[in-house]
């Protein structure tokens, strides 16, 4: 019913308490270091509610008490993103501009061409999908990132891996994907 924002594809923020939600969630937000394309400043990630509520409107059963823990961790996931993302970024040194994320979406029923290859060779699926798009020097670049579960270590509340990299869209995605490995070796 509500309009989609197209830059994250999520509808407006809803920061009311759920019907049968029984402990208050935080309604507080923590802006993020990720530049946003469309106005000035950063992006700004969901309080505690308004994850709840988009859990709740997505079908899972989310506990309210384990929200700030959820959000925390979401949070990091994303930082951590944009920093794989900003790596494949310095392979374009000419543009002196600063990279902005213009939009994102989560696409967890469309696995990548990657992550098909890699389960028909018998590896475990990604439990998520995203495409994010960056601006570089005024063109939009579209980023594919999979994110698995990793083998669980001691000390550590979520082990996860993030394969980030340019969608192979047009040449420079292609070069890049081929430039990356043999620049990691060096």
């Amino acid at each position: 019913k509500d309009a989609i924002n197209p830059s994250n594809a999520m509808p407006p923020p809803n920061q009311q308490p759920a019907p049968g939600q029984e402990l208050p969630l935080s309604t507080e937000r923590v802006e993020s270091t990720i530049p946003q394309a469309a106005q000035e400043g950063k992006w700004v990630y969901p309080s505690p509610q308004m994850f709840y509520n988009a859990m709740l409107r997505k079908g899972f059963s989310p506990r309210e008490e384990e929200m700030r823990t959820v959000v925390a961790i979401h949070n990091t996931v994303n930082e951590r993103t944009w920093r794989e993302i900003m790596r494949w970024e310095q392979l374009h040194s000419e543009c002196t501009e600063e990279r902005k994320l213009v939009r994102f979406g989560g696409k967890p029923d469309e696995p990548s061409l990657k992550a098909r290859l890699y389960g028909a060779l018998g590896y475990k699926p990604p439990f998520d999908r995203h495409d994010w798009v960056v601006s570089r020097c005024g063109a939009e670049v579209r980023y594919l990132i999979d994110y698995y579960n990793g083998a669980p270590s001691t000390g550590k509340a979520v082990a996860m891996h993030i394969d980030a990299r340019p969608a192979a869209d047009d040449v420079s995605g292609v070069l890049d994907r081929l430039r990356m490995p043999l620049l990691r070796l060096w």
